[in-house]
């Protein structure tokens, strides 16, 4: 099993780039919360995106997706109006966030189509309308190197295999300037333990190959939330950059965002780790959950586990989720499995208010397929 410390978010001040925009600087020269309501303010949108740019983004968002009827939205065009602006904001000349001057190259792209309501309903866009405001936006290119598995990587699309192959991941961290690892610390009956339902996979095998391939994550976003690789290298260490929309069935969200880092991997490879590993997730729920099911049903066969650790600011605050593959009868299946201390009041006001339900519903709670990871990962391997 690998572990890296708790303290250790493999971060230092050589990782920043020579330039950075004014909004980066701006930061670098005052102290940024280390924790509490003002860090957890802060975590609001996107890495890629600054404050400026918001309004437009979500905007664009809603057009392309949640200001559709529920009955008419496609996750995958989501997944591409996505696409769109993290491809766009890689292929800038200047290693900066998205900001208000960018409106003005999204509204000639895509503005005009928003009120051809022979296309669309009014204020909304097709994936047609999509496609074609991606090409004028980006080249004729990119609607076609989207849907292609060898030229798309960690949600963006590339005109070229040799660009994908050229991507560093590095370069989105940066600008995360994420803070330091908080898993739980409270004494452990006074932290929530917690399983979600599971979910039913084509294969382990199709499982195992998606997930160690971590530039296919942003592939299996949902609804409501998308995991994004930020560092060179598989699945053992990586950090991911969670973007979460919580309101999305009023077709107005509200966006947050937050970091974590895998700091434990078990395989078969291991047959002792993963034997502890699970032995000890098993001791845990039956202690301290409140009447929580076995991780693992009597009678399944545990393949993989990993540590989802929460950095400073996270919208769950201190603690860590687990993703586990089992098989059970010649079935395989994924399920999640959180440890949390308390929340401070800020946080778990803004949990009960807007994040509870998102976070069930992600992790495969309720079986809405538009608004779960899992169920997104499930299909898009079957496929």
């Amino acid at each position: 099993m690998t572990q890296h410390p708790p303290g250790d978010d493999r971060d230092s001040e050589d990782d920043l780039p020579d330039h950075l925009d004014d909004e980066d600087v701006e930061a670098q020269q005052r102290d940024v919360p280390r924790s509490g309501p003002l860090r957890f303010a802060r975590m609001t949108g996107s890495s890629i995106a600054g404050r400026d740019a918001a309004p437009w983004v979500t905007d664009f968002l809603n057009a392309a997706y949640y200001r559709r009827a529920v009955g008419e939205r496609d996750v995958d065009d989501l997944r591409f109006a996505f696409g769109v602006l993290t491809t766009y904001w890689y292929n800038k000349d200047t290693q900066r966030r998205l900001h208000l001057s960018d409106l003005v190259a999204f509204h000639k792209a895509f503005g005009s189509e928003r009120f051809q309501t022979d296309r669309s309903a009014r204020g909304t866009l097709s994936r047609g309308q999509l496609e074609e405001g991606a090409a004028k936006l980006l080249g004729d290119w990119f609607p076609e190197a989207y849907v292609d598995d060898a030229r798309r990587g960690w949600g963006i699309g590339f005109a070229t295999i040799a660009d994908r192959e050229a991507y560093n991941p590095e370069r989105r961290r940066v600008l995360a300037r994420m803070g330091e690892l908080t898993p739980e610390s409270a004494p452990l009956e006074e932290q929530t333990w917690h399983t979600y339902p599971p979910v039913r996979m084509p294969s382990a095998a199709a499982v195992i190959d998606a997930l160690t391939r971590v530039e296919t994550w942003p592939d299996y976003a949902s609804e409501i939330g998308r995991f994004t690789p930020l560092r060179a290298g598989g699945l053992d260490g990586q950090t991911f950059e969670i973007e979460v929309a919580a309101g999305t069935d009023s077709g107005r969200p509200i966006f947050t965002r937050g970091y974590v880092t895998i700091t434990a991997l078990v395989t078969p490879d291991d047959p002792e780790a993963l034997a502890a590993y699970f032995a000890a997730l098993e001791d845990g729920l039956a202690r301290y959950g409140k009447e929580e099911p076995r991780a693992v049903p009597l009678g399944g066969t545990p393949l993989v586990g990993f540590d989802l650790t929460t950095h400073q600011g996270h919208f769950m605050g201190n603690g860590h989720n687990r993703l586990l593959l089992y098989e059970l009868d010649g079935v395989a299946w994924v399920k999640a499995a959180g440890t949390w201390d308390p929340m401070p009041w800020h946080i778990d006001r803004a949990y009960r208010i807007a994040g509870r339900e998102a976070q069930h519903a992600f992790w495969g709670q309720g079986e809405v397929e538009r608004l779960s990871m899992l169920h997104q990962l499930a299909l898009q391997i079957a496929s």
